[in-house]
């Protein structure tokens, strides 16, 4: 499991949000936010193909 997926699942386990931005193909940039109001809190870009598959999964529930 790559560094970049592991911090968005422990960012998921502790009930707060993320966003997506695509800055162009092959990548993504992940927005950390609060759990209570939503106000970004930190940002990553990565490459990591175990992530680009996990945010891209028609079946992971909506975040």
């Amino acid at each position: 499991m790559s560094d970049d997926l592991e911090r968005l699942l422990r960012w998921e386990a502790a009930g707060a949000t993320w966003e997506l931005i695509w800055p162009r193909a092959g990548e993504v940039t992940i927005v950390l936010c609060t759990c209570d109001s939503g106000e970004e809190v930190d940002r990553y870009t990565s490459a990591a193909a175990d992530l680009l598959r996990y945010v891209r999964d028609p079946g992971r529930a909506e975040r």
